[in-house]
C-alpha cells in the first residue's frame, strides 16, 4: 500500500482536493465550487463555512474511490487564496457568516489615514505589499473595528482561508511564514511581525497569529474533523502556504534565480530568489515563500484568461452554442483560428486590462483596447491580437523582473493556458525565449501543498524531488524572424498602454 497525502488547493473559485503519492503522483482529484458574494460598495465576500463543507465534500468524493484506502494517509496540507481575514472568537466560534477575500477594497479609508503616519514607499519597501493597499487584512480588521466594533470586541484570532480549514482539522490557531507575508504588517527582513505598523494602525498585536513554518505540523485530525471528513484520526496536517508561493514551489521554485509564469484568469511571472525584488516603479509583490529564507517576487496582469474568456462570449458565441451540442471545444477552435491569422495580428494590438491596471501598469484606471482595426480585419486576426497582447503585456512583467535575474535561458509557463500550442509559440516569440510545459501544468498549486505535506512528514527530505516530477512535454523555441515582427509590435503596445493611461487619468 503506497504511502499518500492529501493537497488542498483552496481557490477563489472552489477547491481541488487532490491525493498525491510519495513519488509525486496525482493519483485522482476532486473539485467542489463555492461561492464568492458580491454587494453594494464593491465588497467581495466569501463565507468560510463553505469552505469547509468544500473541503468536506471533496475528500468524501476521494475517500469513495477504491484507489484511497484511508490507512494510507499520512498528511494533509492546504494552498489557500491569499489575504483572509477570518475572525475568530475567544471561545473559537466563527465571528461572521462572510468574509472579504484577497480583491475586497472596503478598506480603502483606513489604509489612506494609515498612509498619512506611515511613508507609502517605507511600507512597500518593508512588507513588499504592492497590491492596492485597501486589500490587506491590516486595513481590513480596522475597518472591523471601526464599521463592526461588536465584531472586533470579540475577536482573538484573526486568520486565512486556507488557516481556517487547518483549524476546523485540527483545533489550533496558527498561519505560516508565506501567508503572514500578506498581512500589511510582516517584515521581509526579519520574517517577523512589525508592532509598529498594526499599533499605528490602532489594532492590538495579539489578534494575529502564531506563525509556524509551512512544513510544520499544525496538528492531528480531531475526532469530530474525523466524524465530518471521513479522514482517519490521527493524520499529521501540515501547514501548507499562500496559494502564490505554494505554486511557486510547484513550478520547480526551489533554487536561485529559477522563474515560471502561471497563465489563468489573471496571469503573472515570478522570480524565487534569497532576495525580495523591492522596486518602487513598477511594485512587484513579493510573498515569503514557503523554503524558509527565500521570496517569491512576482508581477501581474489581472485580466488574462479573463481576456480570452471575454472575447470568447462576445465574439465567438457560435462556438460556445456549437460546444454545447457537443462540438468542437470553443478554446481549440479558437486556437485554430489564431493560427489562422499571421504574427502582428495584421496590425491589431490589443491591450488586455479589462480588469483595472496592475501596480506594474502606469494607472489603476487602464482599461482593454483593440487598436488599429480596418474593414478588412477578420474574427481570426482579433482573437490572435488577444493572445498577443496578453503576452506582450507580460513581456513588459518579464522585463521588470530580468533587471534582477540576468541570463534567463528559458521559461516554464504553467496554469489552463499552457494547453494551447500556438499561444506558447506567441509566447516563445514576444518573451524571446524558449517555452517549456510539462507534466504538472494545472497542478503546479496542489503538488506545492503536496510537497510541504510529504517533507512535513518526513516522506520527503527537501524539495529536489520537485525537478523530477516535472516531465517535459512541449519545448516552444523563438522563431527569430517573427521575434523581430514583435519586437516592433512591443514598441507600439507601449505606446498605447502610456495613451490609455493618458486618456484615463
Amino acid at each position: 500500500m503506497r504511502e499518500v497525502v492529501i493537497a488542498y488547493d483552496l481557490g477563489t473559485g472552489g477547491i481541488k482536493s487532490s491525493v498525491v503519492s510519495a513519488d509525486g503522483e496525482i493519483i485522482c482529484s476532486a473539485f467542489v465550487a463555492y461561492q464568492t458574494y458580491y454587494s453594494a460598495g464593491g465588497w467581495q465576500e466569501q463565507a468560510p463555512e463553505e469552505w469547509w463543507d468544500a473541503l468536506i465534500e471533496s475528500t468524501h468524493r476521494l475517500l469513495n474511490k477504491k484507489e484511497v484506502p484511508p490507512e494510507s494517509i499520512r498528511a494533509v496540507a492546504i494552498s489557500g487564496h491569499s489575504l483572509g481575514v477570518v475572525p475568530i472568537g475567544r471561545d473559537g466560534t466563527l465571528l461572521r457568516k462572510k468574509t472579504p477575500i484577497w480583491s475586497d477594497m472596503r478598506a480603502a479609508d483606513e489604509a489612506e489615514e494609515f498612509f498619512r503616519q506611515v511613508d507609502y514607499q517605507e511600507w512597500y519597501e518593508a512588507t513588499g505589499n504592492s497590491f492596492p493597499s485597501a486589500c490587506y487584512p491590516l486595513f481590513k480588521i480596522v475597518w472591523y473595528k471601526r464599521h463592526e466594533p461588536e465584531v472586533y470586541e470579540k475577536i482573538h484570532k484573526v486568520i486565512g482561508t486556507k488557516d481556517y480549514c487547518n483549524f476546523r482539522l485540527t483545533g489550533r490557531l496558527c498561519t505560516d511564514y508565506s501567508y503572514a507575508s500578506g498581512s500589511g504588517a510582516f517584515s521581509l527582513s526579519t520574517w517577523q511581525y512589525r508592532e509598529d505598523y498594526m499599533k499605528m494602525a490602532g489594532i492590538s498585536p495579539a489578534v494575529f497569529p502564531e506563525i509556524i513554518p509551512s512544513d510544520g505540523i499544525v496538528g492531528e485530525i480531531t475526532r469530530e474533523a474525523s466524524e465530518a471528513t471521513g479522514l482517519p484520526v490521527g493524520v499529521k496536517v501540515v501547514c501548507g502556504g499562500v496559494d502564490n508561493s505554494c505554486m511557486a514551489l510547484g513550478a520547480k521554485g526551489t533554487a536561485e534565480g529559477r522563474m515560471y509564469t502561471s497563465l489563468g484568469s489573471s496571469a503573472w511571472i515570478a522570480l524565487v530568489s534569497v532576495h525580495p525584488v523591492l522596486d518602487f516603479t513598477y511594485k512587484p509583490y513579493v510573498f515569503a515563500h514557503v523554503i524558509k529564507g527565500m521570496y517569491a517576487s512576482a508581477t501581474c496582469i489581472f485580466s488574462a484568461g479573463l481576456s480570452q474568456q471575454w472575447v470568447r462570449n462576445t465574439f465567438c458565441a457560435d462556438l460556445v452554442e456549437q460546444e454545447k451540442q457537443g462540438k468542437a471545444n470553443a478554446y481549440e477552435v479558437i486556437n485554430r483560428l489564431v493560427e489562422s491569422s499571421v504574427p502582428g495580428a495584421n496590425g491589431i494590438l490589443f491591450n488586455p486590462s479589462m480588469a483595472g491596471g496592475s501596480m506594474m501598469e502606469p494607472t489603476p484606471r487602464m482599461a482593454g483596447a483593440f487598436f488599429g482595426l480596418k474593414l478588412e480585419h477578420t474574427r481570426a486576426d482579433v482573437l490572435r491580437a488577444v493572445q498577443e497582447g496578453i503576452a506582450m503585456n507580460l513581456r513588459i512583467a518579464l522585463d521588470v523582473l530580468c533587471k534582477y535575474r540576468k541570463g534567463t535561458e528559458r521559461m516554464l509557463v504553467v496554469g489552463g493556458g499552457a494547453k494551447s500550442p500556438v499561444w506558447m509559440q506567441i509566447f516563445a516569440n514576444v518573451y524571446h525565449l524558449p517555452i517549456e510545459t510539462t507534466s504538472v501544468n494545472q497542478e503546479a498549486a496542489s503538488l506545492g501543498a503536496a510537497a510541504l505535506g510529504l517533507n512535513g512528514i518526513g516522506l520527503w527530505k527537501g524539495y529536489e524531488a520537485i525537478d523530477r516530477i516535472h516531465r517535459l512535454e512541449q519545448t516552444f523555441l523563438p522563431q527569430e524572424e517573427i521575434c523581430r515582427i514583435y519586437q516592433l509590435a512591443q514598441k507600439r503596445f507601449g505606446q498605447l498602454v502610456n495613451y490609455i493611461a493618458e486618456m484615463n487619468n
